[in-house]
């Protein structure tokens, strides 16, 4: 039997459906030392105009000596993520531009180091509480609720430094501390969060999802799995903290999902996808049904890791699941164990060998769209919660013409085919709560720190060094984006004559 694929224009997505978009404080803010605001994880990462695309991992590398020449380097220059596209100013214009869309969610983070600059400080940067309170404030004025990402990627570098990331277990009690001081803040203004970004993040880059900084680490296998079972730990402490706080909250995990598909149909390939599939959901296993999946006990015994817990933490897991799954999708990857036989293509955080069923964009992810509802429809019959696509989306070199329009039908073709299959997978039965089309406007790129790199539906002048006016323009993919959150996802046609 084939999967059934309806061409009907009529909208099945709910009513209550959240369509927005995200961002995220390190790539978008700037102003990464205004009012006392301290330096974080994202801050030591600089611009390398020469990168391997096929690669990418290795632009993200920090060692000790890296993070002393950032220290020491004390301006923004050459350090994109310092300076972003300076949301700590424009937010008003931005969040307007947002509310012409049409959003009625906007997902962001709070950038840690502005409310705890050193992340174990007893009290909390007041100025940096109200610019968020500003943020919020404003979201609320044109109706768009926000999803509130608490850490992502965002460390306080001091963290790193004096206890060694999320390693230690002292870090717990510093992140609990922010989040209560944040949840308690604006329980008036947010109903949605998200724990941690991209969790899985902290075992494939472990110092920008950890804190991990290789060179410190004897192994740094185990030193990243104990760091991700304390941010398992901190996520489910946070989790019943924010119950306590506002029992009308709405809580999630966020994943990166790596779904894998067999090279061939040979048993070893397939075995081999199901193994690399099992690790990746550990995440969800974990802050979802509450406890370590059986798959970890011989694999942690495989690579000799052991993971050091305290007596309660598998209570304090196992109490306090989360609401929702919220997740990326970008791409598919294929498994194999015969991985020399194949081409190796990039990605983002990670690479993979050559689907040759799939278009590959110039950063390297093979376009999947039909991956989207295979992610979807594994997820739901796992779990049974309710799910969120909290980023997909395409990076591309747009080219603003002389006319001033900036024409990327390619975005346009991206986001139909995945919203096609959102559709699919909800006729399939799947409870989806939203979707956050990565980024909803221009950004520093996370991986590459280069802005050519776009992924919005808004224009941002400034070019990967920094220069330019910062205005900002309306892509044809604005108007477009527009027309599917006032259908709500019922139109999915071209533009006709676009003159924007």
């Amino acid at each position: 039997m084939k999967p059934t694929v309806s061409t009907t224009p009529t909208s099945i997505f709910p009513d209550n459906f959240l369509w927005g978009g995200a961002i995220a404080a390190n790539q978008a803010e700037g102003g990464f030392d205004a009012d006392g605001k301290g330096l974080s994880t994202a801050d030591m990462v600089p611009y390398y105009a020469k990168k391997d695309y096929a690669n990418l991992s290795a632009l993200m590398h920090v060692s000790s000596e890296t993070i002393e020449q950032a220290i020491q380097h004390k301006t923004a220059d050459g350090y994109p993520k310092r300076y972003g596209i300076d949301f700590f100013h424009r937010y008003k214009e931005d969040i307007a531009l947002f509310a012409e869309l049409g959003f009625q969610t906007f997902r962001l983070s709070i950038n840690w180091s502005r409310i705890f600059p050193n992340g174990d400080d007893t009290e909390p940067n007041e100025a940096g509480l109200q610019f968020y309170d500003n943020v919020f404030t404003e979201l609320r004025k044109h109706n768009i609720e926000p999803l509130v990402t608490l850490s992502h990627y965002e460390m306080p570098i001091h963290l790193v430094l004096q206890y060694g990331g999320w390693k230690n277990r002292r870090v717990i009690d510093f992140f609990v501390r922010y989040a209560e001081t944040v949840m308690e803040r604006y329980k008036d203004k947010v109903t949605y969060w998200l724990t941690f970004n991209e969790i899985n993040t902290t075992i494939i880059e472990p110092f920008t999802g950890g804190g991990i900084v290789g060179d410190r680490e004897d192994n740094v296998m185990q030193a990243s799995y104990q760091a991700l079972h304390h941010q398992f730990v901190a996520s489910a402490l946070v989790t019943k903290a924010a119950r306590d706080i506002n029992p009308n909250v709405q809580i999630g995990c966020m994943l990166a999902r790596m779904i894998h598909y067999p090279a061939t149909s040979s048993p070893e390939d397939v075995l081999q996808a199901q193994i690399d599939n099992q690790l990746n959901l550990l995440h969800t296993d974990v802050q979802v049904r509450g406890k370590y999946p059986a798959i970890t006990q011989r694999y942690f015994a495989d690579h000799g890791i052991t993971i050091e817990q305290q007596p309660e933490d598998a209570d304090t897991l196992q109490m306090n699941t989360v609401d929702f799954i919220s997740f990326s999708y970008y791409t598919s990857l294929i498994s194999t164990v015969n991985p020399e036989q194949y081409g190796v293509t990039g990605g983002n955080l990670y690479s993979t060998v050559k689907n040759p069923n799939l278009k590959v964009t110039e950063w390297g992810w093979q376009l999947d769209p039909i991956g989207l509802r295979v992610v979807l429809k594994e997820l739901y019959d796992r779990y049974e919660v309710p799910l969120f696509v909290v980023e997909n989306g395409l990076g591309a070199r747009d080219v603003r013409e002389e006319d001033g329009r900036i024409v990327d039908d390619y975005r346009i073709d991206y986001f139909r085919q995945h919203i096609t299959q959102l559709a699919e997978a909800i006729r399939d039965g799947v409870d989806i709560m939203g979707y956050t089309s990565w980024g909803a406007i221009d950004i520093i790129s996370a991986s590459t720190s280069e802005m050519s790199k776009r992924y919005g539906f808004i224009y941002v002048d400034q070019d990967d060094e920094g220069k330019g006016t910062l205005n900002r323009y309306k892509k044809k993919s604005f108007d477009w984006y527009q027309k599917v959150i006032a259908s709500n996802g019922a139109d999915l046609s071209d533009l006709d004559n676009w003159q924007r």
